[in-house]
Parts: structure tokens; sequence; C-alpha cells
């Protein structure tokens, strides 16, 4: 590797950070306008419906942009469809009525799935097998930091009314696509006849346990997120404005912990391995939360905040695991899937474990969500990982994707 890709790959990384952030800012953050929504006169119910679209626009799209992204490159579908995501947005100001604004937001989401899927496959693209658990840990990061600058923006920004919200997070997106555009050159990658005859990654079992289990290890991550304010509010006391400023800086320890796996995974030279053991001890920590809960405990606050870190620090191993195994011709779809799989039970997360505190409390609750990773430990394929590595790079499911780095050759 030369000393320009060795620079280009850093850019890159940064490019696709920049652009995950700016999705994540407005498919998870519209969160922080149902204030504004509410003073435009709408029901907490509408205004919920109205954050939940772009999410169900997402859902429809993200195993097609994958497959896109397969077909004709990752640099095309992430400037494409962040740059649509943010004229759609854009357009949203100048609609009326729930109905049209929720349908530009679902339109949004849908367009803006293709950051989940390509940023992702430039990590397998750019980067060896030693930095990959590290690179997309920095990727995954973008998560929190994009919710984070939603909640710092939005609701001082909603004020003026969601018209200018919605500009704010339009212009976001636009820039990430220019930025895109300028910077990311698309990893080379085999012949597009090599990639035809490469098999399914999926008739091994594989790649479908490593969905189901990160699929189970996000409703703690969700759980925790859409509680934790109310919790500290109802059980411990606290002031709202007080619990919101400790939990949004819990968000840079949940970032951290994300580098931190992904460097863990790195020197190890295994993600399946650290994944299961941050799967096990997010399962303790939430047994943890539900007995502090239920005796009222003070040192249920500190165990709250190790498990909304605990919580999110297996994400990027999943992703790098998800890339690696599929290879360069399956990455974009399997990261769809993966992708699809996580939202689906991220949506489902805060009806149910609502209706569970509403019926029984936060102690059954926290008790119900901690048998989840644990049922993940039992999924993680630490045995498969194993074996996939001992069949070589090249071979169905193998750890190591024989993907060589830098810059693709020209296409017609």
């Amino acid at each position: 590797m030369n000393d320009e890709p060795g620079t280009r790959r850093w850019l890159v990384l940064a490019a696709g950070t920049v652009a995950l952030t700016a999705g994540c800012s407005f498919q998870y953050g519209l969160a922080y306008l149902i204030p504004a929504l509410r003073a435009q006169g709408l029901s907490l119910q509408q205004a919920g419906v109205l954050v939940a679209c772009p999410t169900g626009g997402l859902l429809l799209t993200l195993v097609a942009w994958g497959a896109a992204a397969d077909r004709w490159g990752e640099r095309l579908m992430l400037a494409g469809g962040l740059g649509l995501a943010g004229l759609v947005l854009a357009a949203a100001t100048q609609v009326s009525g729930a109905v049209a604004l929720g349908a530009c937001l679902a339109v949004a989401g849908a367009a803006g799935g293709s950051v989940f899927a390509a940023s992702g496959r430039l990590i397998l693209g750019w980067f060896a097998a030693r930095q990959r658990g590290l690179a997309m840990g920095i990727r995954q990061a973008a998560q929190p930091l994009g919710v984070a600058i939603a909640a710092l923006s939005l609701p001082s920004i909603g004020r003026a009314g969601t018209g200018a919200a919605l500009t704010f997070l339009a212009a976001f997106c636009l820039a990430a696509a220019v930025l895109v555009a300028v910077v990311v050159r698309d990893p080379a990658r085999p012949p597009r006849a090599a990639a035809r005859s490469a098999g399914s990654p999926y008739s091994a079992p594989l790649l479908w346990r490593i969905h189901a289990a990160s699929a189970l290890l996000v409703v703690p991550q969700f759980a925790v997120t859409t509680f934790a304010l109310v919790f500290l509010v109802d059980t411990r006391g606290w002031q709202a404005p007080a619990a919101g400023s400790l939990l949004a800086g819990e968000t840079a320890g949940g970032a951290a912990a994300r580098l931190l796996a992904g460097h863990w995974s790195d020197r190890w030279g295994s993600r399946m391995r650290p994944m299961r053991l941050l799967a096990l001890a997010t399962a303790v920590v939430m047994a943890a939360l539900a007995a502090g809960a239920l005796a009222r405990s003070p040192l249920a606050v500190a165990v709250l905040l190790a498990a909304a870190v605990l919580a999110v620090s297996t994400n990027g191993l999943a992703f790098t695991a998800v890339a690696e195994h599929a290879g360069p011709a399956w990455a974009g779809r399997a990261l769809g899937i993966q992708n699809t799989g996580q939202n689906l039970l991220a949506f489902a997360t805060p009806p149910v474990v609502a209706a569970v505190i509403g019926a029984a409390g936060y102690p059954a609750a926290f008790a119900a969500v901690a048998v989840l990773p644990l049922a993940a430990v039992a999924l993680v394929p630490v045995a498969g990982e194993r074996r996939a590595a001992a069949a070589g790079p090249g071979q169905p499911g193998a750890a190591e994707a024989a993907v060589p780095s830098g810059p693709a050759s020209d296409r017609a």
C-alpha cells in the first residue's frame, strides 16, 4: 500500500463518518422537534408518528441501497442518496399538513438509507483486517454524534418553526453529499465476472447468527436510550434538565466504547469473541439495573450509565464482521439486511418496553430486557468465525475478505 492510498483511506473514512452523522441527525434526531410540532397544534401521538416516518422509509430501502452499492459503487450511492434526502427535506419546508410532512420525511428516510449500507462497505475495501475494527468503530460513533447534534441544535432552531429546523437538516445532508462526491473514491473490487460467480454467503448460518445476535443487542440499547431520562425523573426525583445533561454527556462514553471495542477486536484478530463477552457484560449490567431499580438503590444511576455505554459497544463489531464474512460481492446487501433487522427491533422496542413498564414497573422491564443479550451470547458464532478463518481468504464466509485496498480502476 503506497502513501496515497494510506492517506486516502482516512479521508474516505472521515467523509463516510460525516455522511452517516448527517443521516443519523434526521433519522434518529427528529424526536427533539416534538415540542415544536406540538406548538403547531399536533398531538403527542401525531408528533410521534411523524418522528417515526424516516425510520419507516429507511426500512423499505436498506437492502436495495446495499445491492445498488454492490453493483454501481459506494461513492455514487452515498452522494446520490444523501443529496436526494437533503432535497426532500428542503421540499418538506414548503408543504402544509401532517400527512404531506410525514410523506416527505418517509421519502427522505428512504433516500438517506444509502449511508447505512455504502459507508460501511467502504471500510471493507479501504482498510486491512487489522484496522477494520477501529475504522468501523469510528464510523459507528457517527450515530451518537448525529443524535447529539440534533439534541443540541433542533430544540433551539425549532423555536423559529419546524421549517427552520428542516432547513438546517437539509443543508447538513447536502453539504455531506458534496463532501462525499469530492473526497470519496470507490475501493478496488474484484472483476464483475468473479463477483457474479461468487456463491451466496448465506448458504451457511454464520451471517444469519450475527444478524440475529446483533438485532437482540439493539433492544437494551434502545430501552436504555428511550427510558433513561424518565426513569431518573420518575424514580430518582431528578429534574428533567439535569437528567438530560447527564445523559447527553453519556453519548461520548458510548462513542468511546465503540472505538475501544473495535481496537480490541483488531488486537485479538476476532470480532465475535469480544462481541460475546460484551453481550454477556450487557446482560449482567441490565440485570443489575433491574435489581437496583427494585431496591430503589442510589447506585442504580451509576448502573444505568454503565448500561448505556455497554449496550452500544457491540454495534461496530457486528457491522465489521458482516462486511468481512459477506465479502466484496455481497457486503452492501448484507449490511442492508443487518440494518433492516436492527431497525425493526429498534422500532418495536419503545412501545413494547413502555407497555411492560406500565404493567409491571421498571424492574420487571429491565429484567426482561436482560434476557435478550443473554440469548445473543448463545447466538454469537465464535466457533463459526474460527472455521471461516481456517477456510482462508476467498472462501465462503472467510473472515478476511479478499479485497484489494486502494482506488478502483476506471469503469465504463
